[in-house]
């Protein structure tokens, strides 16, 4: 098994990664949202990946290939295949709500193949569920630093790129900003600070984040009928 510590930090920095890591317990690999909101976190770290390798662009709400060129990342590889073949689904919120099905073992795979996390099976009566989670000390402090560091970034206003940028955006918009942002004055800091970096980000990333944060919005709201 591959150390953590081994691991260049380009590799758990990429966007779905880092969103996976701050969405799920580093104790126990649950997801800290519902599972639905999740999912649509991660499909849009997977399609933000795209954009912001210039791959994928967005106007109006639909998706566009740019370039056919593949990305060095497998998982980005097969995502832009995927659209690449399939031209007539351009509709953001139609490729949040595919990728949300099962971006969590997409990306816990992509985790696993790095040795940033270990599958561990939790069983039940009837059934058995595959977690994707940091096993060693070091896994678990890796995976505890996603959070703090974007904290402590933004607080003492340190220059965040546009991946950590889209990144808090998609913790605001999935409802994860109290596990980031631990104590009230972050939060508010946070919630300050959020237009600022909205207006930063290009306009195919402010898309997706507003669809996602409605998509999310959605799913909770049909969840709770």
């Amino acid at each position: 098994m591959i150390s953590f510590c081994r691991v260049p930090r380009s590799v758990i920095a990429v966007l779905a990664n880092s969103y996976y890591l701050i969405a799920h317990d580093d104790r126990t690999g649950r997801s800290r949202l519902h599972p639905r909101a999740t999912g649509l976190g991660l499909a849009a770290g997977l399609l933000g990946e795209l954009m912001l390798f210039g791959r994928l662009r967005a106007m109006t709400g639909d998706l566009y290939v740019v370039s056919h060129e593949p990305p060095g990342d497998s998982l980005a590889h097969t995502l832009l295949d995927l659209l690449v073949a399939q031209p007539q689904h351009k509709e953001i919120r139609t490729w949040l709500a595919y990728l949300s099905q099962d971006a969590a073992d997409q990306v816990g795979e992509r985790l696993l193949r790095a040795g940033v996390v270990e599958p561990v099976t939790k069983r039940k009566l009837l059934s058995a569920q595959t977690l994707y989670m940091p096993v060693s000390p070091d896994q678990r402090n890796a995976a505890a630093w996603e959070s703090i560091r974007l904290a402590e970034a933004l607080g003492r206003r340190r220059s965040m790129n546009l991946s950590d940028r889209v990144l808090v955006a998609l913790v605001v918009a999935t409802g994860l900003t109290r596990y980031v942002f631990f104590s009230p004055q972050q939060q508010r800091d946070c919630m300050q600070n959020l237009p600022g970096i909205m207006s930063s980000l290009p306009d195919d990333l402010v898309q997706l984040v507003q669809y996602t944060e409605a998509a999310v919005g959605s799913a909770l709201a049909a969840g709770r009928r």
